[in-house]
């Protein structure tokens, strides 16, 4: 009894050391190989292919393509070819870097549950390509192709398929423009800006854009004017609410009736150099609610510094409706005619300035120049003087407000400025006093500004310099 215990033991033994030695040498025969590699897996022709999808995560993404490349989900979305274009080219060629042959266990790979799982297909072929484990010692992902083998490639297609349906969108682009013609405001702001070189309607010679009120072209600060178009170029149209926008939702948006609604019209040269005509027109607004709330609060003299802003962007006719944050809401409604004027009372080059007359306490005084342009030497009673505090103290003196209130207090200076200009040989400016820190600037008989009284009391004294001494 014993004896037959210890040969059935032994029987075990051997059995064990059998099954040990045969799973040896079947390790041995089946041990994978690897080697580097440069060869290309996969070449497909971008141009050819019909359908791309990809699942990555919790999300699934088709297209397909018949014309143009459409969502299978729903064809009214904007797909962005470029997007797609730059999926399919990225197999192309295809290229690796390691071979991983005679696989049996794709799941040291990551490859029987891979984390990305990509479709293409041509009129005659498909291909399922499969994204495992990213290899942080090689700084490489592996990849299946179907053919059998397991790659590490270096360019990494999860970069480029990590993506959800809204990278995929087309959005509406903001122009950067080349030249501006002219600019239309419509909804609170209800003007039109023109473009003219060399007008006859301004006696400052950087002045381009105009102003269209009450039959007259007023002139505005072409850097003012260019920075609120560089607010629309720089607009970022990404937050999108709706790709296909509803009359129900426009009008929960507020942009059945916009706000405000910006038309730009431009031009910019092909590779030819041709100036090809342009119209970008933009529609923002408020949420209504909310807006209906803003204007009761406002009305009832509440602070608003704090108040939340949703507001809403759209290109033209697109169906896409985008958030835009508080702050481009209020950069963008800020389009009156007084957020684009020049701040500064005498908007002239002071290089232009032949001769300046000034009255101050009763008394009268004349500032002569000879020369030209920057060349000019001021004089006062035939003697040369230093002009540069006088002329820091006018080109300083600018708007803290705009008004068109009458002046009431007493006159503090009153200047004649004459300028080598032969549309606008001279130009009167009246500085009055008007509050402890303001006084009120009239140009030319016209009320324009309230401008700090500091400055105001720069310019006199910088005036007493000169005639005192």
């Amino acid at each position: 009894m014993k004896r037959s215990r210890r040969l059935v033991i032994l029987l075990g033994l051997l059995l064990a050391a059998c099954a040990a030695t045969f799973g040896v040498i079947r390790y041995e025969e089946h041990k994978e190989v690897i080697r580097n590699s440069d060869a290309i897996v996969l070449e497909i022709d971008s141009d050819a292919v019909q359908t791309l999808s990809w699942e990555y995560g919790a999300e699934t993404l088709a297209f397909h393509k018949e014309d143009t490349w459409l969502y299978d989900g729903d064809a009214a979305f904007p797909v962005d070819e470029e997007k797609i274009q730059e999926r399919l080219e990225l197999f192309r060629a295809f290229g690796v870097s390691f071979i991983i042959e005679d696989v049996e266990d794709y799941g040291q790979y990551g490859l029987d549950k891979p984390i990305c799982t990509i479709c293409l297909s041509t009129a005659d072929e498909t291909w399922e390509i499969l994204l495992g484990n990213y290899s942080s010692m090689d700084s490489q992902r592996y990849v299946s192709v179907g053919d059998g083998n397991v790659y590490l490639v270096q360019n990494d297609p999860l970069d480029y398929f990590d993506a959800g349906l809204s990278d995929m969108i087309d959005h509406d682009e903001t122009p950067d423009f080349d030249k501006v013609t002219g600019i239309r405001f419509a909804g609170t702001e209800s003007y039109s800006i023109t473009y003219e070189e060399d007008s006859g309607n301004t006696y400052c010679e950087e002045d381009v854009y105009f102003a269209e009120r009450a039959g007259s072209l007023l002139p505005l600060d072409t850097s003012r004017v260019d920075a609120y178009l560089q607010k629309i170029s720089g607009l970022s149209l990404t937050d999108y609410v709706t790709y296909n926008a509803t009359a129900e939702e426009l009008e929960a948006c507020g942009l059945d009736t916009p706000e405000l609604t910006v038309t730009v019209d431009y031009t910019y040269e092909d590779e030819a150099r041709n100036e090809i005509p342009q119209t970008f027109a933009l529609q923002i607004s408020r949420d209504p609610e909310e807006q209906k709330a803003a204007e009761e609060a406002s009305d009832q003299e509440e602070g608003t510094a704090e108040e939340e802003i949703t507001a809403y962007a759209r290109v033209g006719d697109s169906r896409i409706v985008y958030r835009i944050t508080a702050n481009e809401y209020k950069a963008l409604m800020d389009a009156s005619y007084d957020a684009l004027r020049h701040l500064e009372v005498l908007s002239a080059d002071f290089s232009d300035v032949t001769q300046l007359d000034i009255s101050l306490e009763g008394a009268a005084y004349s500032i002569t120049a000879e020369g030209s342009g920057d060349g000019r030497t001021y004089s006062y009673l035939g003697e040369e003087l230093e002009i540069g505090d006088l002329q820091s103290a006018l080109e300083s003196l600018k708007a803290e407000s705009f008004t068109d209130e009458r002046p009431t207090q007493k006159k503090e200076i009153g200047l004649t400025v004459h300028l080598d200009n032969e549309n606008y040989p001279e130009v009167r400016i009246e500085l009055y006093r008007y509050d402890g820190t303001n006084c009120l600037a009239v140009v030319d008989g016209t009320p324009v500004s309230l401008v700090a009284r500091a400055d105001v009391v720069d310019l006199i004294e910088a005036v007493n310099e000169i005639v005192l001494n």
